[in-house]
């Protein structure tokens, strides 16, 4: 696993003024219409792949596209899923667009969202509760439901995957 680049927010706003700058965000349709930099065209993470980018940069490897998401994880992936695919010019922005917006960098804002993360937090909180609930009223076996997501968590903070994230990521309030 190759070592991915990162820049900082400000660093590359600098960047930006002296010359065009390919910023991809990595997030769902519906964060990036919350808030996103100006400067950045979205393709969400689990859409994203080397023929887009090529497409992005006119098939130049030359310039280096930058990657961002909220907070710098969708991106890192984004990086490596890329470098993968041979690309060797491919930056995470450090921190994401909490970092771009902190750093009092122009944002363009839009309707307001539930990010990802607070759906995975609600969704498990309320499997976990049900499974209990079931449990204690109407079959031990509902019980079941509560291990199997907190199993869940427990591989997605182990293997920093997902899997509830990557199932909400596709419903169609995180579509626009």
């Amino acid at each position: 696993m190759a070592e991915i680049k990162t820049i900082k927010p400000d660093a590359l706003a600098k960047t930006q003024q002296d010359k065009e700058v390919h910023l991809v965000d990595v997030r769902t349709p519906a964060e990036f219409r919350e808030v996103h930099a100006p400067i950045a065209v979205n393709i969400p993470l689990d859409q994203l792949t080397a023929e887009q980018i090529k497409g992005l940069v006119n098939g130049n490897g030359a310039d280096p596209v930058y990657l961002i998401c909220q907070s710098g994880n969708r991106s890192s992936k984004g990086c490596q899923k890329l470098i993968d695919a041979g690309f060797d010019n491919v930056v995470s922005v450090e921190g994401g667009t909490k970092a771009w917006e902190a750093e009092g960098l122009p944002v363009n804002r839009g309707k307001k969202t539930i990010s990802l993360e607070r759906q995975v937090r609600i969704a498990a909180g309320f499997l976990v509760l049900t499974g209990a609930v079931l449990g204690m009223f109407v079959n031990p076996w509902f019980s079941g439901l509560s291990a199997f997501v907190g199993a869940g968590l427990m591989f997605a903070g182990i293997t920093d995957t997902c899997g509830m994230a990557m199932i909400l990521a596709k419903m169609p309030w995180n579509r626009t």
